[in-house]
């Protein structure tokens, strides 16, 4: 099975602590790395994670409070310290663009590699990348300003050859590729042998959501069971509070850890993974009991955890 991983590089809350980092995390899939928010200091996690700046390809921005945006810039400022000649694209709400080029034109104007932006809108469900092995999709969520989640989706893959089944049917090896595609093969006299005979099939697919700052959401469960049918579900859900302070989370469009587990469930996840903690919870125990309560596959992220899907 090809990896699919996630690097939490930070799952704190607005204000910094000494506990957490603000938001950012790295999807690496098929040899393919993906980072989703990049709030203060997550270039330096990176390099704690020791996962690869080179590798980066895009960029996804799911809102633009501070927390989730302010270390981009200086990201791609050593992007282009280390000599990064590869584009990087980057994945925000629309009206970050143009304080995107104000901030380029300010410290990066000597770059030696583009940088690409793709304004995306907050409102809509739609497909906003595509490659041969995942599509990257919008999730509209509510928050006080536009926000979006993103779906990473992973693509059927090839179906496994059944070594033994070959020899026995003396299958040529130039047939190979056409039974890793799911084609039947005939032989020499004639006779159709089922490309179930001879392959056994692909790996599972898997998605990950990653659902940003928000208050609870009582669709999102179901929508995100309708978008994955197929796939086994991982889900990032934000859990700033606990039900102890769903007062404020109610204030301040966010969501509790029980809410998180809610939406779990209703999409039927194999996971729950939390985050976005309030700097209030020196503890975060309290949270994961809420969440466990309602949702058995609930954990905690943490700074430099890598989540295996």
């Amino acid at each position: 099975m090809q990896p699919f991983n996630i690097h939490i590089l930070g799952c704190g809350s607005a204000l910094p602590t000494k506990h957490h980092n603000p938001s950012s995390q790295i999807v690496e899939i098929r040899g393919k790395y993906f980072m989703i928010d990049c709030g203060e200091g997550t270039q330096t996690q990176v390099r704690r994670s020791k996962t690869s700046f080179s590798k980066l390809y895009a960029v996804f921005i799911t809102h633009l409070h501070g927390d989730h945006v302010l270390g981009l810039i200086g990201m791609i400022s050593t992007f282009g310290l280390q000599g990064r000649t590869a584009p990087l694209h980057v994945y925000a709400p629309e009206a970050y663009g143009e304080l995107l080029q104000m901030e380029l034109r300010m410290f990066c104007s000597t770059l030696d590699y583009p940088v690409h932006f793709h304004p995306i809108d907050t409102t809509r469900q739609e497909v906003i990348y595509e490659d041969r092995s995942l599509t990257v999709e919008t999730i509209p969520l509510h928050h006080r300003m536009p926000c979006a989640g993103f779906l990473f989706k992973e693509k059927p893959g090839e179906r496994h050859i059944n070594p033994e089944m070959l020899h026995f049917h003396n299958v040529p090896r130039s047939q190979i590729n056409n039974l890793r595609a799911g084609l039947d093969w005939v032989n020499e006299e004639g006779e159709t042998i089922s490309n179930d005979v001879l392959t056994t099939p692909p790996d599972p697919c898997r998605a990950y959501a990653y659902c940003s700052d928000t208050s609870y959401l009582p669709h999102l469960g179901q929508l995100l069971r309708e978008l994955t049918p197929q796939h086994r579900l991982t889900l990032y859900h934000e859990s700033t509070y606990g039900e102890d302070m769903h007062d404020k989370a109610e204030k301040y469009l966010h969501s509790t850890a029980r809410e998180a587990a809610l939406t779990a469930k209703a999409a039927e996840a194999q996971q729950l993974l939390l985050g976005h903690y309030s700097q209030r919870y020196m503890d975060e125990k309290i949270l994961l009991k809420e969440a466990q309560e309602v949702f058995p596959h609930s954990s905690l992220t943490d700074e430099g955890m890598v989540v295996q899907l």
